[in-house]
């Protein structure tokens, strides 16, 4: 049986990221291998609480007020084994006028039947800002579930930013369900990146309610789906308060039998407040298309350059 030190080096060994760094004292790391903590390091200002469970992991986050750190929390959250249920029970308290920026990691290399269960519920406090870019990277073999749910609770003039991206291995099923809720010149914005194969299955929905005065937000889905891929994406943007604006942009690109479907629905109650939407679904750019395989490119690497170019925005 492998050390939980090996276990973590093979987690960091599918990523882009040196597993080096979290020998650094400085930065603050979480790595959970099925439902298993392999290590965990907090630093000053910065701390993490971890019950292991008999169907999951329950971990309460909280940053105290006025700390900025100055390096990113590493979070790793994978299974090494084809199958098994991965469930992580997440509470983040982020006190007023802090900062942080998390980089997280969900790896599943070899998934044959494998379930990845995320339950968030994040509370930023006023003057505080919260960055997540979170990278999945999944078996060729497209056998894994994926659900990721989040609550935000965006305090006045805090600012929350997410990025969600899937671009290596299948997506295999992926359910995405995030809901924020934006007071006085916060800012809400969130990305999702996903590009499915075969018969992946895509779901995104995202809500932000700009509940207050001078709220902003903005919410941008990119997604391909080639092959028999399904994708549906559901963006949902509210304004109360008085000066909100907010954008929802959603671009979806289909090849061979792939479906895609977006569902913008932008809601003002405010006289003096602004949405707008923009949904593009459609095939890759004839003229990029033609132009990239006149160059010597064939007309699939042509398209795999174009979709790629795309999710990179």
């Amino acid at each position: 049986m492998k050390s939980k030190t090996d276990l973590m080096a093979d987690l960091y060994k599918e990523t882009d990221t040196d597993p080096h760094e979290l020998q650094d004292p400085e930065v603050a790391h979480l790595v959970i291998e099925g439902n298993k903590v392999l290590g965990m390091q907090g630093v000053p200002g910065f701390h993490v609480d971890v019950r292991e469970l008999e169907d999951g992991v329950d971990i309460k986050v909280k940053l105290d007020e006025g700390t900025k750190l100055r390096k990113p929390v590493h979070l790793c959250f994978g299974l090494y084994s084809d199958t098994g249920v991965q469930r992580i029970i997440m509470n983040v308290d982020i006190g007023k006028n802090s900062q942080i920026s998390l980089l997280a990691h969900c790896v599943f290399p070899f998934a044959i039947d494998v379930q990845h269960i995320m339950d968030a519920k994040i509370r930023i406090g006023d003057g505080a800002r919260y960055s997540y870019f979170e990278r999945h990277i999944h078996s060729p073999k497209g056998g894994v579930k994926v659900y990721p749910k989040a609550v935000v609770e965006i305090g006045k003039k805090a600012h929350f930013k997410t990025e969600f991206e899937l671009l290596k291995g299948r997506v295999g099923l992926i359910d995405i369900d995030y809901e924020t809720i934006c007071e006085d010149d916060g800012i809400v914005d969130m990305t999702a990146r996903i590009s499915g194969r075969d018969d992946d299955i895509i779901k995104v929905k995202e809500t932000a309610n700009l509940k207050g005065e001078n709220a902003r937000g903005l919410l941008t889905s990119k997604i391909a789906v080639r092959d028999r891929a399904r994708a549906e994406v559901y963006n949902k943007m509210t304004a109360t308060g008085a000066y909100a604006r907010g954008h929802v942009d959603c671009k979806e690109i289909v090849q061979d039998d792939g479906v895609a479907v977006a569902i913008p629905i932008v809601e003002v109650h405010h006289a003096k407040a602004h949405i707008t939407h923009e949904a593009a679904i459609g095939s890759v750019d004839s003229r990029q298309l033609e132009t990239l395989m006149s160059r010597g490119l064939s007309e699939d690497d042509a398209v795999e350059l174009i979709i790629n170019g795309m999710l990179s925005e």
